[in-house]
């Protein structure tokens, strides 16, 4: 994707990921009205709507936090199409059965594909990592959740009440063994090969 060229539509990118009230005001304001009024239209209501739009708006904050989201195509479009298959994939889960929306607008635009398979990539591996890591004993999650936002080793020790030589040692037996439920999970081989 590096040798496309960002869309100016990327302050809205990052606005969320700088928790800018006045981007995310406008983004509720232009875009999401449109999500909600779809998501009604297709067996949805207020509250479902407004879930889903939650849940894009994180996915795309961690996107841009973790792997600075660039965006290549513009951002109503992009969003609005997250929107609209996290609905589907929420449609999905509820009835068991095969699922198909009204699409007047399906896009063709390479760039927003690329973008959202990229995105739907990102998301698959967080849920992994989240499966995974819950999977951990309660000692290891404790101590790699400190390690994700506390600055130094030498303050999770602090607050843990532990030596220092102690934390390091399990933090790396803890990443260790998270990293090895990821590799040998099947859906990571998946994700491995896209």
């Amino acid at each position: 994707m590096s040798e496309k060229k960002m869309h100016e539509d990327q302050l809205y990118i990052e606005g969320l990921k700088n928790n800018d009230s006045n981007i995310i005001n406008t983004i509720y304001k232009k875009f999401v009205p449109k999500v909600i009024h779809h998501i009604k239209m297709n067996s949805g209501d207020e509250d479902s709507s407004q879930d889903v739009v939650q849940e894009v708006l994180i996915t795309i904050y961690k996107q841009a936090k973790e792997n600075n989201l660039e965006l290549t195509c513009p951002f109503d479009a992009y969003f609005f199409l997250l929107c609209k298959r996290r609905w589907l994939n929420e449609l999905k889960k509820s009835s068991n059965k095969e699922v198909t929306l009204q699409d007047d607008n399906v896009s063709k635009d390479e760039s927003l594909q690329e973008m959202l398979f990229q995105t739907e990539i990102f998301t698959e591996k967080q849920a992994l990592f989240e499966e995974m890591f819950q999977k951990l004993g309660e000692k290891c999650q404790e101590v790699l959740k400190l390690s994700f936002v506390t600055k130094t080793m030498e303050e999770v020790a602090t607050k843990l009440k532990v030596t220092y030589a102690y934390v390091r040692k399990k933090k790396s037996l803890c990443t260790g063994q998270l990293t090895k439920l990821i590799h040998e999970s099947v859906h990571y081989q998946s994700l491995k090969n896209q």
